[in-house]
């Protein structure tokens, strides 16, 4: 399994990345919002010396035809690197864009997915990751389990090399079903991330713990052998 954070904030990467084992960082223009009118390349070129080139970088391109979104991308891969993941929605133009950039072994991640018929077509377009939109299917009475499984079966059936890279979750749940019914990968907010560990249970497990051993050993006692 492969979990990303679905962020452009330096920071949170930093701070998290410390924490966690994660093997990416998504963004898209909704995301890059957030961080306000940032020195866009030079934000994302800073991204890359924190996660370095063993994690993957998905930049999202903002034209929406053919000979626009291959501007956009030529822009990213210059000015950042050319290990970028190129994101591009899967429209028809979008399509197009994928199988050209694919024939330069560029890579490409097929976003905003609600449909099988996107996934199937972003497959044959040679996508290296796809990104189906879990939540917002839901709120579209889309079954996002069931279309994750259908893009499992056609990727274990005709072989494609596609990762299916689950996205837009609400709670980790959401990211465990994708997990379940057959995505490889699943980016996610900090906020769901830090939400699945916050839970008080945690928490007070880990007191009862520690309550206990005090009680054993004394306040403040540690394990023995420890360097004072």
């Amino acid at each position: 399994m492969q979990y990303m954070f679905d962020t452009a904030n330096i920071a949170d990467i930093e701070k998290y990345g410390a924490l966690v084992p994660y093997t990416g960082v998504t963004s898209n223009p909704s995301i890059i919002k957030k961080e306000g009118a940032i020195d866009f390349f030079a934000h994302f070129r800073r991204i890359r010396e924190i996660i370095g080139f063993e994690r993957s970088l998905h930049i999202q391109v903002l034209a929406e035809d053919c000979e626009g979104i291959l501007a956009d991308a030529e822009a990213i891969l210059k000015n950042v690197d050319d290990q970028v993941f190129i994101k591009i929605p899967v429209t028809m133009e979008g399509l197009k864009a994928m199988q050209m950039l694919k024939s330069k072994g560029v890579g490409v991640t097929a976003t905003a997915i609600y449909t099988r018929v996107q996934g199937y077509m972003a497959m044959e377009a040679g996508a290296d990751f796809i990104a189906p939109y879990f939540n917002r299917m839901e709120n579209l009475d889309i079954d996002p389990r069931a279309v994750i499984s259908d893009f499992a079966a056609a990727i274990d059936t005709y072989g494609y090399q596609t990762i299916i890279l689950a996205a837009s979750f609400k709670n980790m749940g959401q990211v465990n079903d994708a997990f379940a019914c057959g995505a490889q990968a699943a980016t996610m907010g900090i906020d769901v991330l830090t939400g699945a560990f916050a839970m008080p249970s945690i928490k007070k497990a880990v007191d009862d713990f520690a309550a206990d051993w005090y009680a054993t050993f004394g306040p403040g006692a540690t394990i023995p052998g420890q360097a004072k």
